[in-house]
């Protein structure tokens, strides 16, 4: 008899006995201070209630069960189901009740924040919302800053995450999936899309590789982006990640579909496209032709920050005949003493600059962005006093640093800072033949990548007249004929 006991609670099927149930319980999820049992009576019936200290506060439902202590003793016939259904149907009806009929769930609901409540003689044990972790609140989005539109960030909270996307978009025919990944972390996630919008296909692939997303942790959406994603050696992103709620809701209206997760306020939107990434959310909030201005000036800063110091390596490396006679004059003068080559002098530069970029990461707030800025512009002057450096090669640097940060993505920045390195490289060995043979290479790789199925470089190959609206320039909105949203 007692082996099979222990075999129905080695299955997860909750036992009769309340001893037997916290004993069961004890043995899973062993023996943690946090993890409070609290004992009582429901009338003439022993019950328990558990829950986990500091993701649970139980104290309202307690307080109703003994409001309605008369009830429970006025059973004339104290049966462990008609109690579990009064306190399902009237002390407990205010929050959220479940009923739960195995260990495995009674696990995850206490994970979760709920209380778990039990009765002595039954086999059901009922789950009470009183989730009472405490989140931060919304706040403005600190990676993606806008002067002109909505202040709202996602924040840690799954569910208000949601809420955030439904206050934008209050259609019937959004959906959410909620799935748990994570063998370890039981992470909670939602997959959001519009019915009608999304194109199934690429629902249908997205739910695939989730399926086979084979996680022990899951703490941040970055696991979940390097699961999904299309080409993992690739240094650009095919997952695009976004902090505010309104440019998700504008992917979701577009028909793409959005990963939210719990404890990051960063969601992923898929499938991502090149142009993408050289969109704002304040472009649409903004006058059309102001908004095309600043996105052609993005493409510039893209190209500014990706070549500028390879080509200036190249030119003065092997191209002087390229170089105005006047300047070619000052950069010998300023190159005079100088025991490096100009790839060298690039790297120094640009490798100095990115530990400063990282250190003003790590400072504290308050003096970070101080010790960045002056660590800067100290380090590049004393550099050339010293005669290390060129003062060209410093303004070279600078300019490049400060297109990379025009981006509005972050992550499309990243992909530019690695290849300007290798670009420096191709510049060095080849010149500028090498470098026009590159960006051919590099081309051919962007058209070569897909998101979900869907060519990277849609708009521009294969091309897109349509689509041309809201690429490279932003129409006004009397020109598009539908407006489905923004990037």
């Amino acid at each position: 008899m007692r082996h099979m006991e222990q075999k129905e609670i080695t299955q997860g099927k909750l036992p009769q006995s309340l001893d037997e149930f916290t004993n069961g319980l004890q043995d899973r999820l062993g023996i943690s201070t946090d993890i409070i049992y609290r004992f009582m009576k429901l009338g003439p019936l022993a019950a328990v209630i558990i829950y986990i200290e500091g993701m649970a506060d139980p104290q309202e439902m307690i307080h109703a069960i003994h409001e309605d202590e008369d009830l429970f003793n006025a059973f004339s016939n104290p049966e462990p189901a008609s109690c579990l259904q009064l306190l399902k149907t009237r002390t407990l009806a205010l929050g959220k009740v479940g009923e739960i009929r195995d260990y495995p769930r009674v696990e995850r609901e206490l994970l979760a924040g709920n209380s778990i409540v039990f009765i002595d003689g039954g086999e059901i044990a009922l789950s009470a919302g009183t989730e009472a972790l405490k989140q931060r609140a919304v706040e403005d989005a600190s990676s993606q800053s806008v002067v002109r539109g909505p202040r709202e960030g996602f924040t840690e909270s799954l569910r208000d995450n949601t809420a955030l996307i439904r206050r934008r978009i209050q259609n019937p025919k959004l959906r959410i999936e909620e799935r748990i990944l994570g063998k370890q972390t039981q992470t909670n996630i939602a997959v959001m899309y519009i019915e009608g919008n999304v194109d199934p296909g690429v629902l249908q692939e997205l739910r695939r590789r989730l399926d086979a997303a084979r996680l022990d942790s899951v703490l941040e959406s970055n696991y979940i982006e390097e699961m999904i994603q299309d080409r993992q050696y690739s240094p650009f992103p095919t997952v695009y990640n976004t902090e505010r709620p309104d440019s998700a809701a504008s992917a979701l209206l577009e028909g793409r579909i959005t990963i939210l997760v719990e404890g990051t306020p960063f969601v992923l939107i898929v499938p991502a496209l090149f142009v993408q990434f050289f969109q704002s959310s304040e472009d649409y909030y903004q006058r059309s032709d102001f908004a095309s201005l600043v996105r052609i000036l993005r493409y510039f800063c893209f190209a500014v920050a990706l070549l500028t110091p390879a080509f200036y390596i190249a030119i003065t490396t092997f191209h002087q005949e390229m170089i105005p006679t006047s300047l070619l004059i000052s950069l010998i003068g300023q190159r005079q003493g100088i025991p490096f080559p100009a790839f060298f002098e690039a790297s120094l530069m640009e490798i100095t600059f990115e530990i400063l970029r990282e250190a003003g990461i790590r400072l504290p707030k308050s003096i970070g962005q101080s010790v960045s800025i002056v660590g800067t512009l100290v380090i590049g002057q004393a550099a050339v006093d010293a005669g290390l450096v060129s003062a060209a090669m410093v303004i070279v640097v600078a300019i490049t640093a400060i297109s990379n940060f025009a981006l509005p993505a972050f992550n499309i920045g990243i992909s530019v800072r690695i290849l300007r390195f290798g670009m420096m490289v191709i510049g060095a060995s080849f010149g500028l033949y090498g470098i026009i043979v590159a960006l051919l290479i590099l081309g051919l790789h962007l058209c070569s990548l897909e998101s979900m199925g869907l060519p990277y470089m849609t708009s521009f190959a294969p091309w897109q007249w349509k689509s041309q609206k809201d690429s490279l320039i932003r129409m006004s909105r009397r020109s598009m004929k539908k407006y489905t949203g923004h990037n």
